[in-house]
């Protein structure tokens, strides 16, 4: 895995020499994430804005394929020729996925949370409900001051959940939230903001790469990407 982080953000820094100073929280936020998909565990994603754009955009590449091939284990495609011979065809076109949820999205849960108890904790009641243990809460926030998206983590400390954080500025209240923090050395909104998904991308790319099998080599892999 360490060759797989080394070639992701020597490629990363070439393309964007802002974030020359964060390979250690990179290569810490790899091996979290890594470490939440081998034991089953998933990613719930926050934010506010574009940075709500951004953790549904996360979670789209981590739930299909992003740059490698994600084949279904054999015992899948066997298991559906024999219970669905009929549908096998289109059922063995599924892509592994890596379990991530977008807190941000839907409308029934958050309006009714903000009309019966109280809007700023729309992303903490997700957690609360959703979380279990050594699942990871992942907050994006500029300013690292969003309150819904610090009370998010602040519940997933309260059940034993990582927290992961991409932040700008001086970290804000996130900061001190966060097990691994990735703060984009900018202090403009829309340059935080640009910084940000270069960095969730390369974070994507080698965590698929890590869990399927991607081989260690001189550029990260070439393939298939999303539509968006």
């Amino acid at each position: 895995m360490e060759a797989l982080v080394q070639i992701f953000w020597r490629d990363l820094c070439a393309r964007y020499p802002q974030w020359r100073e964060a390979a250690a929280p990179f290569a810490a936020a790899v091996r979290l994430l890594a470490d939440c998909a081998a034991h089953g565990g998933k990613i719930l994603l926050c934010g506010n804005g574009g940075s709500a754009a951004d953790a549904e955009h996360i979670a789209g590449e981590l739930m299909k394929s992003f740059l490698l091939p994600r084949p279904l284990p054999e015992s899948f495609r066997q298991r559906a020729r024999a219970l669905f011979p009929q549908q096998a065809g289109d059922l063995e076109r599924l892509q592994g996925g890596i379990a991530a949820v977008s807190l941000v999205s839907g409308a029934s849960l958050p309006t009714a949370f903000a009309n019966d108890v109280d809007g700023r904790l729309g992303f903490a009641q997700q957690v609360y409900a959703l979380a279990r243990p050594g699942d990871i809460v992942w907050g994006i926030s500029t300013s690292g001051n969003s309150y819904n998206v610090n009370q998010a983590l602040r519940v997933a400390r309260l059940l034993s959940c990582r927290t992961l954080g991409l932040t700008g500025r001086d970290g804000g209240d996130m900061a001190a939230l966060l097990d691994v923090e990735l703060r984009a050395p900018a202090g403009l909104t829309p340059q935080i903001q640009e910084l940000h998904l270069p960095m969730y991308h390369a974070l994507c790319a080698c965590l698929e790469a890590v869990v399927f099998g991607g081989q260690a080599r001189g550029n990260p892999p070439a393939g298939p990407t999303d539509a968006a």
